[in-house]
């Protein structure tokens, strides 16, 4: 992945083409998600592995961005019916596949992880991203994970860098930094708890 342009004086996050706090929510139906922004934050989000650096996070990188493609695939083959990822899941369903269903399932449990990894660091100051990222593993993908894969994924959580060379690449202003991966956080975990719900339902399920 090409490197991303921070502007001056700004943030990583003044980079992303889109952010989760601009994927449109519906509250009035029931919190109803738009697919399109969606997986352009998703998307968005899997380049902050990028600065992670390592090879290691090259398994993460390539899960997340499989099942993106998988979400967008199927929306491409039947936009009409997926405009919400809740319409693209019902609407699949009914074709009696659910390839996409699956990839948004693994993709939720993805994003969850990153969200569970980045919230431990930002609320433990002096956390090491290991340590964060182990224990949201633990948490989220490791009870789903086949004993080929664990392994794998957990190589990739004992090769993040310091804590204090990551957070130096998200830009130069440490206030603007924490505000900006704040509000990006806070806003990637209410999209995954509006979508883990959902996918809990019996209409999500095949």
């Amino acid at each position: 992945m090409a490197s991303a342009v921070i502007p001056p004086g700004g943030t990583w996050f003044d980079s992303m083409k889109k952010s989760f706090a601009d994927v449109p929510i519906d509250a009035t139906n029931h919190n109803a998600i738009s697919t399109t922004e969606f997986l352009e934050a998703a998307e968005s989000l899997v380049a902050l592995f990028d600065i992670l650096g390592s090879v290691a996070f090259k398994p993460v990188i390539s899960d997340l961005t499989n099942n993106i493609k998988k979400i967008r695939d199927r929306q491409l083959a039947a936009p009409a019916e997926s405009e919400t990822l809740q319409d693209l899941v019902r609407n699949e369903l009914k074709t009696k596949k659910h390839t996409a269903t699956e990839g948004l399932l693994w993709l939720i449990r993805g994003l969850d992880f990153t969200a569970q990894a980045l919230r431990h660091n930002i609320n433990d100051p002096a956390s090491e991203l290991s340590v964060s990222f182990r224990d949201a593993y633990g948490k989220t993908l490791k009870p789903h994970h086949s004993f080929v894969i664990k392994p794998i994924f957990s190589a990739a959580m004992s090769a993040t860098p310091y804590r204090k060379d990551f957070y130096a690449k998200l830009g130069s202003d440490p206030e603007r930094v924490n505000e900006a991966f704040n509000r990006e956080v806070e806003s990637l975990e209410k999209v995954v708890a509006i979508l883990k719900a959902f996918l809990d339902t019996k209409e999500a399920k095949w």
